[in-house]
């Protein structure tokens, strides 16, 4: 292989997305070693569409609107997300808290309707298929409609156990796959709840491992069968354990009441697709990867930050692309990629995003993590193969081998002082400097 078929991108503080070279081929020892152990194939990346990024992205002019859209989902872009989320009804994203059924008692579902996500939702997904016609989409419920709660509330409380319950809300999933496909958006995946251990200000809703076994086994996998529903079920969202509950006899989110008890039960098993994990949950992925490795997994939310959207934060992103590739997923979805000025949510949080439009000055800015995503999306593509290595570098690499043979080399050097790799592939070995608290991917061409 010469220097010319080796691609070398790094991202500093202060300097971003830059092209480095030439590459040097060395003596030296090696320090990083790809090797022949594969692990999981990539089904892609993304981020969440919710009503405050779309909401941010119409202050832009019609071509600032069409950068952004495009640096996100364009095949030829900057990030080129293949699979990307959907909240049913409110998220704590949205302008408002609502469901796609505000009708009491209506069990039948007759009052169901999409007709709210028309306005920001819809658009903002059709922008994405524009320019990415194979999308995929995953949708999961921040909360069901009030009435089938108690207590009668968005923000707060459980899914009433009464069988009539139970049936109309699986009959509302159903509802909400078969009108968002005659619109032309085919849903992929279900995952029956976000976040299920979380009992929040803004639209959850608490379920117990039991609760998820007998609702996917009795009642959601039954009437996708019914109703010839060809979307996945996923077991997800799942935000547990938190490493101090498990020490706790009388905890409720340890790892077992979880994925350990629904995947165990045959009936419920056999409607499951894979689960997704995201906060807390990353504590419990490993475990279900190793136990259920015919399943797939997805990373479903990144932690979202302060609003501050600092290189030391996306430093901390990085490690979780990391960790979550190591420990089995098969993909990883950043949360909102578009929001104003500090991320405010409608409940008070501020959080971080890839991409930062300000109101006043009709302007957008890329931050800090849109190049940490940008260096695992734009380089790796769906169907590669995450590679194994060994080395003192490892902690800090991930390695994939695409389908067109290449292989794709992210590292982070997270040391306040430049770090020298030497890497060994094909029997040659590769020299790089790599500066102070940097982001590196690197392309080994066919």
């Amino acid at each position: 292989m010469a220097e010319k078929d080796v691609l070398w991108i790094q991202s500093t503080r202060d300097n971003y997305w830059q092209t480095n070279g030439p590459v040097k081929s060395t003596d030296k020892q090696s320090n990083l070693i790809i090797k022949n152990n594969k692990g999981r194939l990539v089904e892609g990346f993304g981020s969440c569409f919710n009503e405050l990024g779309m909401f941010a992205i119409d202050h832009l002019s019609e071509e600032d609107r069409k950068t952004v859209l495009d640096s996100l989902f364009a095949t030829d872009g900057d990030c080129q997300f293949t699979l990307c989320r959907l909240p049913i009804g409110a998220s704590d994203y949205a302008l408002q808290w609502y469901s796609h059924n505000e009708t009491d008692e209506d069990y039948e579902m007759e009052h169901f309707s999409i007709e709210r996500d028309h306005k920001y939702l819809i658009p903002y997904i059709r922008e994405a298929l524009k320019r990415n016609p194979d999308m995929k989409f995953f949708a999961s419920p921040w909360s069901p409609p009030a009435w089938l709660k108690f207590p009668k509330a968005y923000n707060y409380g459980t899914l009433r156990w009464e069988k009539k319950v139970l049936a109309a809300y699986a009959l509302y999933l159903v509802k909400f796959i078969q009108d968002y496909e005659k619109e032309g958006i085919k849903i992929n995946q279900i995952h029956v709840q976000n976040e299920v251990n979380a009992d929040q200000k803004f639209p959850s809703c608490k379920w117990t491992g039991e609760q998820l076994q007998e609702f996917i086994r009795d009642y959601l996998g039954p009437a996708f069968e019914k109703h010839n529903v060809e979307t996945e079920i996923w077991l997800g969202t799942i935000n547990a354990p938190e490493p101090w509950q498990e020490l706790m006899t009388d905890t409720t989110s340890d790892y077992d009441v979880y994925a350990g008890l629904v995947l165990s039960d045959p009936e419920a098993y056999k409607y499951i697709s894979g689960v997704g994990y995201q906060w807390a949950g990353k504590h419990a992925i490993q475990r279900t990867a190793e136990s259920y490795p015919e399943l797939r997994y997805l990373q479903t939310e990144n932690e979202c930050g302060n609003g501050k959207n600092t290189w030391e934060y996306a430093q901390y992103v990085n490690n979780l692309f990391r960790h979550y590739f190591v420990n089995g997923a098969n993909g990883y979805v950043y949360w909102n990629a578009v929001l104003e000025p500090k991320g405010r949510s409608t409940w008070g949080w501020e959080q971080n995003s890839m991409i930062t439009v300000d109101p006043e000055t009709k302007s957008f800015t890329y931050n800090p993590e849109f190049y940490v995503v940008k260096h695992h999306s734009h380089f790796v593509k769906n169907g590669a193969v995450r590679l194994e290595t060994k080395g003192h570098l490892t902690a800090h690499v991930l390695a994939f081998q695409n389908p067109d043979a290449s292989t794709v080399i992210i590292v982070n050097n997270p040391l306040k002082r430049q770090r020298e790799l030497v890497f060994e592939f094909q029997g040659k070995a590769y020299q790089f400097d790599l500066k102070p608290e940097s982001f590196n991917t690197i392309v080994l061409k066919n």
